[in-house]
């Protein structure tokens, strides 16, 4: 049985913390501003880039007078500055291709930025897999607000949700949809606390987790 499943991006299939903290450094030094570790950004992950900025902001003690100025510094790093093929996760591109291969429909829903979400699923060959990609400003809300996921699975019966995180659980439990955590990836809550239908250390298990689940 064929089925719609709609993967997260950034901790689910690539380890894009140093890339995103790469472009929020450089737009904090143009802008004379301190810097911050590579852990504490990769804290602020995972509601989209201008929550990320909020919390960047109020940890450096700066104003968020100075958010639309760093938002667009920070989206011209993000998309000029080529995200690392290395940064996919292991295992991930085979898991894609079976998926692919099983008749299954892949799609993408993150809060990423479109534009930043196109350039990193272009740089890391990720591209060719998704035919619905679902960016945190496609929409008016942003995960966990399900109308993004159910812009993903484009109206499908049959739906799975693959994510790593606190939202992609939170989004999936509202959207009535199963969810698949890889554990590997963001998450800051103990695996017990998040609703899901199954978890995965290590993407060679998603294809038999999936076919299980249909």
């Amino acid at each position: 049985m064929s089925t719609t499943i709609a993967f997260d991006l950034d901790g689910t299939l690539i380890d894009s913390a140093p890339h995103i903290h790469h472009g929020v450094s450089l737009a904090l030094a143009e802008m004379g501003l301190p810097g911050l570790a590579t852990e504490t950004t990769k804290g602020f992950v995972g509601r989209g880039l201008p929550i990320l900025l909020q919390r960047v902001l109020d940890h450096i003690g700066a104003p968020q007078t100075l958010h639309s100025d760093l938002s667009e510094r920070v989206m011209v790093h993000y998309v000029n500055q080529p995200s690392d093929p290395a940064s996919i996760y292991p295992g991930v591109l085979d898991a894609l291709t079976a998926l692919a291969q099983a008749g299954h429909r892949l799609t993408l829903c993150t809060n990423k930025p479109y534009e930043a979400t196109r350039a990193a699923l272009r740089d890391t060959g990720l591209a060719p897999f998704f035919d619905i990609v679902i960016g945190g400003d496609s929409l008016p809300s942003r995960k966990p607000d399900p109308a993004m996921l159910r812009a993903a699975l484009d109206g499908a019966d049959s739906a799975l949700y693959v994510g790593d995180s606190e939202i992609d659980a939170e989004t999936a439990e509202r959207a009535g949809i199963p969810f698949l955590l890889y554990t590997e990836g963001y998450r800051k809550t103990p695996v017990e606390q998040l609703t899901h239908a199954a978890r995965f250390s290590h993407w060679r298990d998603l294809p038999e987790l999936v076919r299980k689940q249909l």
